[in-house]
Parts: structure tokens; sequence; C-alpha cells
């Protein structure tokens, strides 16, 4: 039989920023070692410091991008057009069987345009998630993936629901659970050996994590002068360690000066090993990120939203994280309460438990079949 009719099933794996490494690193290595399909990784580059993509690259074991798009920054607009204008000579060169994308930044909702319009389908991990606040990029990102996507690959059932409701065919959907723990649950013993609190001269759950980057925080000047009033009234209690997203770091010499972080522990951006340390044995979190929430309800580790909405609500209604908005008496008594150790009760998720991968190559070998050729009837199965 001529080579071309047996070759393995080809998928092209999308990432481009930090949020997508952790989410495609244990994928690709399940796919690898099951090796049914010929897997290979586009970087888009839309994070763009070089340094620190590096580092979560050799941190995580995600091999050498087969593609490197070097997209770089730029305005919403600017990016995705031009992922969509590199990914395409990318696929017609690769002529992949179908393209897997994760989490909701503009790579994810660009690479899924440039493959659906060649008629390949897509796989979309961390399908389903709805803050139901569209001024947030990352929503509309979100609807538009999933409204072309083939296979979408959910991590909670309120997900499901989500995607039935905008009209998703039911067989297209599948429960597999979250990726992201997938990393987390490999990763946490290499964490625990790091001397990342003897660095920073910290014991453990005797300090608390902050971090802040969305621009609905860091954008509005007297939302965040009000953030940061309340958050020097709670550094007096507990050491806040602040790891400054260079957006943030910008936002707050503009608007709050040399004094804005003042009694903070402020430290660089952290690669995932020292970052998943410090919140392993944290007393509490502040965060606007979603993956930190779901984080920190698998490690038991009470988090504080400072935003109005989630689109993980599993991590309130199961896990340990509360919604405090930009409310500071709401705030400081949810941070009283983490400190008395009286934060409700808390479980994992379900199918939070390191095999997601697992589940979504097993689905993906069997729908693409042993031919070689996707199914390209816009079903996924």
């Amino acid at each position: 039989m001529p080579a071309e009719h047996t070759r393995r099933p080809r998928l092209i794996a999308v990432a481009g920023a930090r949020p997508n490494f952790m989410k495609i690193a244990p994928l690709l290595r399940v796919l690898r070692n099951r090796g049914h399909l010929e897997t290979r990784l586009v970087h888009t580059g839309q994070h763009y410091d070089a340094a620190m993509s590096d580092q979560f690259f050799a941190e995580l074991g995600i091999p050498e991008p087969d593609v490197n798009l070097g997209v770089g920054s730029g305005s919403h607009a600017q990016q995705t057009a031009e992922i969509l204008r590199r990914m395409e000579p990318v696929l017609v060169e690769q002529a992949p069987d179908a393209v897997v994308v994760v989490g909701d930044v503009n790579s994810t909702v660009a690479a899924s345009l440039a493959a659906v319009k060649m008629g390949i389908p897509v796989a979309h991990v961390e399908a389903g998630l709805r803050s139901f606040d569209r001024s947030m990029p990352e929503e509309i990102n979100r609807l538009f993936t999933d409204q072309i996507a083939s296979w979408l690959f959910t991590t909670e059932p309120q997900a499901e629901a989500n995607l039935l409701r905008e009209g998703i065919p039911g067989e297209r959907i599948h429960f597999v659970g979250n990726v992201m723990i997938d990393t987390l649950v490999e990763q946490l013993p290499r964490a625990r050996a790091r001397d990342t609190l003897e660095r920073l001269d910290l014991q453990p759950g005797a300090y608390g994590v902050l971090t802040l980057h969305r621009p609905s925080n860091v954008d509005d000047p007297e939302r965040l002068r009000r953030i940061f009033a309340v958050l020097a009234e709670i550094q007096r209690g507990v050491p806040l360690v602040f790891p400054v997203h260079p957006r943030t770091q910008k936002a707050l010499e503009s608007l709050l000066g040399e004094q804005g972080t003042a009694g903070l522990l402020t430290t660089p951006p952290l690669g995932y090993l020292d970052f998943l340390r410090l919140l392993a044995d944290a007393r509490l979190v502040l965060t606007d990120s979603g993956g930190i929430q779901e984080e920190t309800t698998f490690l038991g580790v009470p988090c504080l939203t400072l935003r109005d909405n989630t689109e993980r609500p599993v991590t309130v209604t199961h896990g340990t994280n509360t919604l405090v908005g930009g409310d500071p008496a709401m705030l400081l008594a949810a941070v009283r309460e983490a400190l008395a150790g009286t934060a409700r009760e808390h479980r994992v998720p379900e199918l939070w438990d390191g095999r997601a991968a697992e589940r979504i190559a097993a689905i993906l070998e069997r729908d693409l079949g042993d031919t070689g050729r996707a199914q390209r009837n816009g079903s996924g199965t």
C-alpha cells in the first residue's frame, strides 16, 4: 500500500502565550508517547518575552516548536490578523488532519479561523467556559472558537450546559477534565523541592500571593487606587508577594507613582515552578487570573478573585474561590475569614485528576481513525 495512505493522522497543536503552555505541555507529551497521531507544535509567538517563554518550555518539558510564527506584540486586531496571515501557509505546507487549540487567547481564535477556512477541523481544549462579560477579549475568543470547533473538550459540567444553550450539538462536546491540573499534578513535586521561599525569606503558610493584570483592574485609575489602598491594610497582617506583570508595572508607575507598591514584596514575573511553589504554601491568594482560580482550588488554598465574574464557576461552587470584585469591604472580610481559617469546605472538581490529556488523546485517535484523513464534516465524529 502506498505510504501516503498509511501515514499516521497529523495534528498541529498551537500555543502562543504563557496560559497556553501549561495546557499544551501534557497534551503533547501524551500524544507523542502514545504514538498514534503525528503531532507538530506551532508557537505563534504571541508571548514575545523570549526569556520567559523559553523558561516555561524548559520547565514544562515542551519540545522545541516545529514552527515559530514570531508574531510578537500588538493590538488585539493586529495580533489576531498577523497570526491568521502567518498561519495559513503553515497549514498549506503541513497539511494537518486537525488543529488543536487551547484556552482563550488571540492565538486560539486566530489559529482556529485559519484552519476552518481551509476545511481543517479544530479541537478546542477548555471549551465552554463563560464569564458572560463581553467586554473581556477572552470571552469573545471563547465564543468564536467554540462556534467553529469540531471537538469541544470541557473542564467542568457547566461548560457543557453553556455550549448546548448556544446550539452546539451534544456529540461534539466531551467532558474530559482539566489539562492545567495535569501539569500541576506532574510538576508539584518538583515545585515543592525549589528554594523559592528561602530566596524570598518566606515561611510556609505565613504569606499571601497577589497577581493583577486584567485591564478592568489595572487600566481603571479609581479601581486600582481602591485595590491598593486595601492591599496596604491587608499587608499589615500578612506579607503579600506580588510578581508584577509588565503591563501592571506600567499602570502602577503611571497612576500610583513610586509609592504604589509600598509594603508589598514585589518580584519580576516568575517561572512556572517558582510560582507553583508560592501558590502551594500560601495562606491565601488574591488574583484576577482565571487559571490561578483553578490551581488554588486543586491545592486547597483560599483564593479571593478581584473580579465581578468568573468563567470558572466550579472554583466557586466546589473550590476555594470567592469573588470579591472591587469592593474593599468584601475583600477585607474575605481576607479576615481566610486568615482565621474559617473558609468554607471545598473539594476537587470531578475529573481534575491529572489524566485529562489521556482522555483527549483517546477521543482524537478514535475520531481521526487509521487512514490519516480527518472527518471534515464539521461533527468531529
